[in-house]
């Protein structure tokens, strides 16, 4: 029934992602699949085995945009309630996000990325949950923590982390937001595959130092990056931005997916060891 759900909304994709206007469609389709493809590098064979069913057929790069292709779906929550689950705004440069896991979640008072991830984290552990309810868990799950790394889905009220900031690239009209999301990725010219291929990592220090972390912590580390590229001088974009700030996203982008890979190793391997080789986050993730 999840899938054929699914499915059956995937003739308006192209309409709706043209049409929405609350955020931009998060690092792009590309930077979503990068992150799945890093994820599915590093979970264990018993994550994997757990994922099948949810998954039906798919891969983690596969089910990564779903978030954002579900928009189109006439539903109200789709409609009226999805789009906050993206972003985690700001009214400062100098706030700390935290979660209060004494809220209890539901998919209908989800307030933002922080409160998205920690619900379907629960609802993915609960044994009482529905096989629907997971699958919804899972694929909302795997795009909102590539979401909780592109620096604006951190930022600022004020322009709707950058999306009021106009730029130009190379001629072409843009805005910040959508710069971060999509252009400097696309400008690499790369296949997700080759991408996630490019910037994976085995390096087990480099590994252990992106795994002692959490959710709170990845939307920090957006929010600071998002203050420093705010100070942009002038509204062209060329190519010293992107050799600055290319390494940004190349390292965000194997962040989120070393990171994802931890969270559902967690999630579904009771045997994985704690903080390595992307096997488990740390034991204190709610």
């Amino acid at each position: 029934m999840f899938s054929k759900q699914i499915n059956g909304m995937s003739c308006f994709v192209a309409i709706s992602i043209a049409l929405t206007s609350n955020y931009a469609v998060a690092w792009g389709q590309n930077g979503h699949r990068i992150v799945g493809q890093i994820a599915d590098n590093h979970i264990t064979e018993q994550t994997r085995a757990s994922l099948v069913d949810l998954l039906e057929g798919e891969s983690l790069a596969q089910i990564s945009t779903w978030a954002d292709e579900m928009r189109s779906n006439p539903d109200q929550f789709w409609q009226k309630k999805s789009s906050r689950w993206h972003y985690i705004n700001s009214p400062t440069n100098s706030a700390e996000f935290s979660h209060d896991h004494s809220h209890k979640l539901n998919k209908d008072n989800v307030e933002n990325i922080l409160d998205g991830m920690y619900f379907a984290i629960e609802t993915l552990k609960d044994e009482n949950s529905s096989i629907d309810a997971k699958r919804f868990s899972l694929r909302f799950l795997v795009h909102l923590v590539g979401d909780s790394h592109q620096p604006f889905h951190a930022g600022r009220a004020a322009d709707r982390g950058g999306n009021r900031i106009k730029v130009t690239f190379f001629g072409e009209d843009t805005n910040l937001h959508s710069l971060w999301d999509t252009k400097l990725i696309e400008n690499q010219n790369l296949s997700f595959t080759e991408f996630s291929r490019f910037i994976d990592t085995k390096n087990t220090e480099v590994i252990t130092d992106y795994l002692a972390s959490s959710p709170e912590q990845w939307l920090n580390e957006s929010h600071n990056l998002a203050t420093r590229l705010y100070k942009i001088k002038g509204d062209e974009i060329g190519y010293s931005y992107i050799y600055r700030n290319t390494p940004i996203i190349k390292t965000r982008l194997q962040q989120a997916g070393i990171r994802l890979a931890g969270l559902l190793n967690s999630l579904f391997d009771s045997s994985a060891k704690p903080l390595e080789k992307a096997l488990k986050m740390p034991t204190n993730i709610n």
